[in-house]
């Protein structure tokens, strides 16, 4: 390969990494003006109805030829990586900082490595072992962290963290069936495939269950709201998928996994831009966290 070709794909990793950095790094705020209308569950059906519509093109020609095994994985993954963790995201953000909930997220690959080798036969290398170790003591800091009084105690933690935990736990599971289950699918056709799969339960919830429609055309800046929803379920699930994929096929899975780092920081930009107000102990959790994910998973 020339070198040429070589510094050509270089660049284009790199601009699919900042791009996909600032998407998803720019979902928390996007839920967070979702919450000022919607509720959590309408923010989280809302989010998997626009990323399913989305990618109903993509998913449609390929469903005839699933066999039933696959059909079953599909439906896991349809929950587990999508569905659950969207209402999840939103349940935690009622009562925790779109920065802060950045943060949390990049436990993801942790819990990639841990249920891994709890379900999968994997294997936690000792240096896996020890940014868990450096990244729970981050976890630790930031629950503990207590406006005007520095640190509380454990019995006055955040309690809406562990629904992030939760959420990067079925990510963690996800990754993995994804990883051992379907070796003869490529990832953009279980993306679109797994959330058409969830598309009909996320309709029937949002428009039977909640009063989406009624906020819709009655609450002022509900348009807004959802509209912002929209983009994050379009281009926050739908797109930077894709892209991601494209990214790995360009670049290395260990440059593109570093996107990991990148998001916490855009989160943490857009809620001090928000007004979130960020206190020494949670730059001191933020740093473990973060180094702590580096440490376990760096090559």
């Amino acid at each position: 390969m020339s070198r040429d070709l070589l510094s050509e794909n270089a660049l284009k990793a790199w601009g699919f990494l900042i791009v996909l950095a600032l998407i998803w790094g720019s979902s928390f705020i996007l839920i967070k003006k979702g919450l000022l209308v919607f509720s959590p569950g309408e923010v989280g059906a809302f989010r998997i109805v626009a990323a399913g519509l989305f990618l109903l093109p993509l998913s449609l020609p390929r469903l005839k030829n699933l066999n039933k095994k696959q059909v079953q994985n599909l439906l896991i993954v349809g929950f587990v990586g999508s569905f659950i963790p969207a209402f999840l995201f939103a349940k935690a953000q009622t009562q925790l900082s779109s920065a802060l909930t950045g943060v949390f997220n990049a436990m993801t690959p942790l819990f990639v490595v841990v249920i891994g080798a709890l379900f999968f036969n994997s294997r936690i290398t000792r240096r896996n072992g020890f940014g868990l170790f450096i990244a729970f003591i981050g976890v630790v800091i930031l629950l503990s962290v207590k406006e005007g009084v520095g640190f509380g105690s454990l019995t006055e933690i955040n309690s809406y963290a562990f629904y992030v935990l939760l959420a990067c736990a079925c990510y963690g599971l996800n990754l993995n069936i994804i990883k051992f289950r379907f070796v003869e699918l490529k990832p953009v056709a279980i993306t679109a495939i797994s959330l058409t799969m969830v598309l009909p339960l996320a309709l029937i919830y949002l428009f039977s269950f909640t009063q989406f429609s009624f906020k819709l055309t009655h609450v002022e800046g509900a348009g807004l709201a959802a509209a912002y929803i929209a983009v994050l379920g379009i281009v926050g699930t739908a797109l930077a998928l894709i892209l991601f994929n494209v990214m790995v096929k360009v670049a290395t899975p260990v440059f593109a996994s570093s996107v990991t780092y990148l998001i916490p920081i855009v989160a943490i930009i857009w809620g001090l831009l928000d007004g979130e107000q960020l206190l020494a102990g949670h730059y001191m959790g933020i740093a473990a966290v973060i180094f702590g994910v580096w440490v376990g998973n760096r090559r």
